[in-house]
């Protein structure tokens, strides 16, 4: 009896989280994305291009490789390889509240290794430390830092940006 329930459990789980997987808040529709004529965007937007996902709309200001340390001698934080500093707008184009999550977006070499954010380096990359932790209200926008560290010897090519972790995420070219 004790195993039939558990697999009950657990198969409503799963069945739960594969729903919502694929959902997106419509937020953004064909004719938003491509224009007044519903044709598609493009799939890559460049430095300084608005690019949009579910609630938000990114635009990535600059992009800083070669850093070796954050902060102030008291207080930083020291690359494992380099740090690369992402200077990114975010507003929400939404009608609710959203918070942004730096740890959802993500970095790429040109050979499509991927690279995690590092959330413990952007708090000394962002003079207002709670620049992205905070919810960001319909019609807002905030500029701040994301950071991520990779090896000396590695370039980034692009970023994959989300307005949550489970979008489907829009990419803009580094190079």
């Amino acid at each position: 009896m004790r195993k039939a329930t558990t697999l009950a459990l657990l198969a409503t789980g799963l069945v739960a989280l594969g729903c919502g997987a694929g959902s997106t808040d419509g937020a953004t529709s064909k004719a938003d994305a491509g224009g007044a004529n519903g044709e598609d965007k493009p799939k890559t937007a460049k430095i300084g291009q608005p690019a949009r996902d579910g609630k938000f709309e990114f635009t990535v200001k600059s992009s800083k490789c070669g850093v070796a340390k954050i902060g102030t001698e008291m207080l930083g934080a020291k690359a494992q390889g380099q740090f690369c500093l992402v200077t990114i707008n975010v507003k929400n184009i939404g009608k609710e509240a959203q918070m942004f999550d730096g740890s959802s977006q993500k970095a790429y070499a040109a050979n499509g290794t991927e690279y995690s954010a590092d959330g413990g380096a952007a708090m000394y990359a962002n003079k207002n430390a709670e620049t992205f932790l905070n919810d960001i209200n319909p019609g807002n926008q905030v500029t701040g830092v994301v950071v991520f560290d990779i090896p000396k010897n590695v370039k980034l090519a692009k970023l994959e940006l989300h307005d949550s972790p489970f979008s489907g995420g829009v990419t803009v070219s580094l190079t």
